[in-house]
């Protein structure tokens, strides 16, 4: 049996925080707005994977009403998701992730974070798919959204 889950997240800029992006710090004036430490794409990740085996979703798991959350890393968002769903009995095979951002850029970055994904996902790079996509006027520049979607086998 396979799986299949889909992950969204945005949030927008804000002055005076780091920026991350897959774990991974990013040159950049401005970091993401956010409860936690506002990682879009850690947080499309733990969605697909929770989404992909009927839990909750990561606002319901880690309310940005509960103050132990507060600036907490997303690092730990995605290792609850990911054993919830091996205390299932699955196992990720892929991820394939969008970040849609004019700015910065991801292309510089995408090796270093394509990296540390691997690491904290026990996947291989090879595995790990992560474009960035500009809005081109789509949009207005506030912030930076990311969809993902994950792929996990059942094995018992």
């Amino acid at each position: 049996m396979i799986r299949v889950g889909l992950g969204f997240d945005s949030h927008e800029f804000e002055e005076g925080k780091p920026l991350l992006l897959g774990g991974v710090k990013i040159d950049y004036p401005k970091g993401l707005k956010g409860h936690s430490d506002g990682d879009v794409l850690l947080h499309a990740i733990t969605d697909a994977l929770l989404g992909a085996v009927g839990e909750e979703d990561i606002g319901q798991l880690f309310p940005d009403t509960d103050e132990k959350w507060k600036g907490a890393g997303s690092e730990v968002f995605l290792k609850e998701a990911l054993r919830r769903a091996k205390e299932r009995g699955f196992r990720l095979i892929n991820i394939d992730c969008v970040l849609i951002t004019d700015e910065p850029k991801i292309a510089p970055y995408k090796q270093a974070i394509r990296k540390r994904l691997s690491e904290l996902l026990g996947l291989a790079e090879e595995n790990i798919s992560l474009k960035g996509k500009r809005r081109e006027g789509f949009c207005r520049e506030e912030g930076i959204a990311c969809l993902c979607v994950v792929l996990l086998s059942y094995e018992g």
